[in-house]
C-alpha cells in the first residue's frame, strides 16, 4: 500500500470512523457512499466506540508473508456495540485464551513493517480483552 492511501484511510484505521445513514440511521463500517441497508446516500461521519465482542475467530499458525514473526495469532470477527462486524487481529492475549462472546476494545498497534527500502511501519486497529478498571 502506498503512502497516500495510508493518509486517506487514517480516520478509518486509527479512530474506527465510519458513517451513519441519515435516512435509516444504519451504522456503516468501512465508510461507503451508499447505505447497504436502504440504498440511500450515506456521507455523515460516525466514530465508533471501539467496543464489541468476539463473534467468531481463528488462529493463524502459518501466517502469510509479512506476518510470520507474529504467528501464532488470533484473527476475529468483532461485532461492534453499534452493529457492524469487523475483522481484526486480537492482541494482548494468547490464542488459546480467546472465547466467543469475549468483550473486547479497539487499540492502535503496529500491524506490520513493509519489507522494502522505505521501511514503512504500518499501524492500524487491533482488539484486546477489555481491561479491568
Amino acid at each position: 500500500m502506498e503512502v497516500p492511501r495510508y493518509w486517506r484511510l487514517k480516520k478509518q484505521r486509527y479512530a474506527l470512523q465510519g458513517e451513519t445513514c441519515p435516512h435509516c440511521a444504519h451504522k456503516i463500517f468501512p465508510p461507503r457512499d451508499i447505505c447497504p441497508e436502504c440504498g440511500g446516500e450515506a456521507k455523515t461521519p460516525f466514530t465508533f466506540s471501539g467496543h464489541g465482542e468476539v463473534y467468531s475467530y481463528t488462529v493463524m499458525n502459518h501466517a502469510p508473508a509479512g506476518f510470520e514473526e507474529q504467528a501464532p495469532y488470533a484473527i476475529a470477527l468483532v461485532k461492534l456495540d453499534e452493529g457492524p462486524v469487523v475483522t481484526a487481529q486480537l492482541t494482548d492475549l494468547a490464542p488459546e485464551e480467546v472465547q466467543i462472546g469475549m468483550p473486547v476494545e479497539m487499540v492502535t498497534r503496529k500491524i506490520r513493517s513493509d519489507g522494502d527500502e522505505r521501511g514503512m511501519l504500518v499501524y492500524g486497529y487491533k482488539f484486546r480483552p477489555i481491561m479491568a478498571k
